[in-house]
């Protein structure tokens, strides 16, 4: 009789607000596949609002980053300190992230072998995370982006087609009360447009973004307008709401904010994940993002479902969206088979052997029961 393979422990760690979805649908295939998933998660921005209502028994390690280099440096080495010990005792098979760079460190002092996920090719901190991992996974639009030169050889990177959102942002029912829970009201001539701050605590968005507030600013303007701006951190929300905007509404906390996209006519994103999450909807998306443009954002451009915003004055004279968001049946469907790749990658790097300094050793695996 063939004996099925041990049940996996994977360590789950979630760093930043999109990483919560992203992982829900990976999480529940993992578990349909009888293995045990341990979450821990940052404290940062809406994360752990997000994942408490996913996985209430989370662990809640480290907080959000500060603003100065070294005070973010210590933060880092502090949290890798505080994964490590919550670690240990536990003994996971495997250590799972979106590039949070404090659990590659942690994981990899325990001897345990990394799994993670990357998407940006511009992150400084891939020099850490793509070394130190055992695979990465990452989408196939950066096959191109010279990821070798960060330590993303080819025997440990895999490449998906399409983008991460696909895989959660289908993983929704769209809620048809997102608007007047936000008491926005609409007629038949207003326009909803949805907007998302920069990253600006991001390493490697270490700049003002003029260009969002001009948008703002030049959205509010237009009478029919009826615009809504998601936050990121405290400082965020106290600098949009001492600007001058007349309708503007800024939520306190995290909100579904798929089903307000989904409610939108219009996307505009000063960072990344909200943006794409935005475009692969189907919902009219323009970027502001001031960084270093990422191959997944010209992967969008030429899919034709994203838009580079240069200039304040293109928001003038907004009309109602005149198509309906993608159906999410479709993107359901595609959401499940790139769940499949991430979960087969995690297994099969929990499975093959690996030189291990600490930790559980290949012989305590293949004696646990199945």
């Amino acid at each position: 009789m063939v004996r099925s393979r041990p049940r996996l422990r994977v360590w789950l760690d979630l760093a930043n607000s999109p990483h919560p979805l992203l992982f829900a649908p990976v999480a529940r295939l993992l578990e349909a596949n009888g293995h045990e998933v341990l979450v821990t998660v940052r404290d940062n921005a809406q994360t752990a609002e997000l994942a408490r209502t996913r996985w209430p028994s989370c662990a809640m390690i480290g907080l959000e980053s500060p603003a100065k280099p070294a005070a973010k440096a210590l933060t880092l080495t502090r949290r890798v300190a505080a994964l490590a010990r919550w670690a240990r005792p536990r003994k996971p098979d495997v250590a799972v992230s979106h590039n949070s760079y404090a659990q590659v460190v942690a994981a990899r002092m325990l001897g345990v072998p990394v799994v993670t996920a990357s998407d940006f090719e511009f992150q400084p901190a891939n020099h850490i995370a793509f070394r130190l991992a055992t695979r990465i996974l990452m989408p196939e639009a950066l096959r191109e982006a010279n990821v070798e030169r960060q330590g993303a050889l080819p025997g440990k990177s895999v490449f998906y087609p399409g983008l991460k959102e696909e895989l959660y942002i289908a993983d929704f029912q769209p809620d048809a009360e997102i608007l007047n829970k936000l008491e926005i009201e609409r007629s038949s001539d207003d326009v909803v447009v949805v907007t998302r701050t920069p990253p600006t605590r991001a390493i490697y968005h270490r700049f003002a973004n003029p260009l969002f507030v001009e948008t703002l600013l030049a959205l509010d303007r237009e009478a029919n307008v009826r615009l809504v701006i998601l936050t990121r951190h405290a400082e965020q929300r106290e600098a949009i709401t001492a600007l001058p905007l007349r309708r503007g509404v800024v939520p306190a906390g995290a909100i579904d904010s798929r089903s307000l996209m989904y409610a939108a006519d219009l996307v505009i994103g000063a960072g990344g994940t909200m943006t794409r999450e935005a475009a692969l909807l189907g919902v009219p998306t323009l970027s502001v993002f001031q960084g270093s443009r990422p191959a997944v954002d010209r992967w969008l451009e030429a899919q034709g479902l994203l838009r580079m915003l240069r200039d304040p004055t293109e928001v003038g004279g907004l009309t109602p969206r005149a198509t309906k968001p993608k159906p999410l049946s479709d993107l359901r469907e595609r959401g499940a088979k790139l769940s499949e790749i991430f979960v087969s990658t995690i297994e099969a790097t929990a499975y093959t052997p690996h030189r291990r300094r600490n930790g559980l050793s290949r012989r305590s695996l293949a004696d646990r029961p199945s």
